[in-house]
């Protein structure tokens, strides 16, 4: 429970900190803005498929042990997929008011 604990804290934190690099850097050229958005999205989206596959495997394997902790699994599960699916709409979201 402390590790799950210690995960979420993390996530959020990272979750937070994501847009802060969305800050203009004085004088950049914008000829590599596009480039650099579909770069971090194609990083972004995989790093998520990456995350939600590794949550999902092992809720999965703890519901098919014990069907009776459903409820307790499935809360975490679904606020951890919310986490990691939050890093896809961030960076999703910085791309659209970046890019013009």
């Amino acid at each position: 429970m402390r590790t799950l604990q210690n995960v979420f804290m993390t996530l959020s934190v990272l979750c937070m900190a994501v847009p802060a690099f969305a800050q203009a850097a004085g004088s950049s050229s914008n000829s590599m803005v596009p480039l650099a958005a579909g770069i971090s999205m194609a990083i972004a989206s995989g790093l998520c498929g990456i995350g939600q596959g590794l949550v999902v495997g092992p809720a999965t394997g703890a519901l098919a042990r014990n069907p009776g902790a459903r409820p307790g699994i499935f809360l975490f599960l679904v606020l951890g997929l919310a986490f990691i699916e939050s890093l896809a709409l961030f960076t999703f979201a910085i791309i659209l008011f970046k890019v013009k």
